[in-house]
């Protein structure tokens, strides 16, 4: 299967990708607008550090998406979080919805 159904994106995440540090703090891309399917779950995960963080949400993206760890989310409630990881899901070409997992603090 290939990407994702857009039929499945209900929401919008606007992303800001994470640039590095400034003298004043993170510094952040220009936003960008992406569909999404949002799900608002607390759960454990691993950082890319490897230590175990919890999660607040998920965001499944189409494939592709860019969104480095500690870049800034802004979900469809309003609400502002970052980025823990980032994992693309390809399923080889398995009947399997090819996307983005972005986890969420």
């Amino acid at each position: 299967m290939p990407a994702i159904p857009g039929w499945l994106l209900r929401h919008r995440v606007s992303i800001e990708p994470y640039e590095g540090d400034g003298a004043y703090g993170p510094v952040y891309g220009t936003p960008g607008t992406v569909r999404a399917f949002v799900d608002a779950k607390v759960r454990e995960v691993r950082s890319p550090t490897g230590e175990q963080v919890v999660s607040s949400s998920t965001a499944y993206c189409p494939p592709g998406t860019a969104a480095p760890p500690g870049s800034r989310v802004t979900l469809p409630d309003g609400r502002q979080t970052h980025v823990i990881a980032v994992y693309e899901r390809d399923g080889g070409g398995l009947p399997t919805p090819d996307h983005t997992e972005i986890q969420l603090v």
